[in-house]
């Protein structure tokens, strides 16, 4: 009475690999996308923020020359903030997305040690099946073997 397992491994494993990790990157943008993506490099950089500063600062004198309040909180709201956040903003979200690609990258290959694990495990398995089939076919021939000799069956003998 051999018994064997046969592994079936799941579709998505033949899938996994040959996708590979998600990257942004990889991302199909058509013109449009392609233009906002430049447009994005460029002003989603420090360079960017510092000429944004600049010429933030340019407008700074007409706000102070009024000499109130209101035009000078105006300015940095609606100048400075606007303009140079943006920038530094960008330039932070594009540093935390290369971190979530590695991430991502990290955990694809996390992944593969771990479904390269599991297949180990199944093959020792299928060795352990093999080696139980074999120690059982003589464990059955040797009982044979024993009632043919006038044993009596499944017991010790006394």
């Amino acid at each position: 009475m051999a018994t064997t397992f046969e592994h079936v491994p799941h579709p998505r494993a033949a899938e996994r690999q040959k996708a590979g990790p998600p990257k942004a990157a990889d991302e199909r943008v058509g013109f449009n996308g392609r233009i906002a993506l430049g447009l994005t490099a460029i002003v989603g950089s420090m360079w960017c923020a510092y000429a944004f500063a600049v010429l933030a600062l340019i407008a700074l004198p007409g706000a102070l020359e009024s000499g109130g309040l209101l035009p000078l909180i105006q300015w940095v709201s609606q100048t400075f903030i606007q303009l140079v956040m943006l920038s530094v903003i960008m330039v932070g979200q594009n540093i935390m997305g290369r971190a979530a690609d590695k991430r991502s990258e990290m955990t694809y290959r996390d992944a593969e040690a771990i479904f390269a694990e599991a297949k180990q495990i199944q093959e020792h398995l299928k060795a352990q099946d093999e080696t139980l089939n074999a120690t059982l076919d003589r464990l059955l021939t040797l009982e044979s073997t024993l009632t043919i000799k006038g044993a009596p069956r499944g017991g010790t003998g006394h």
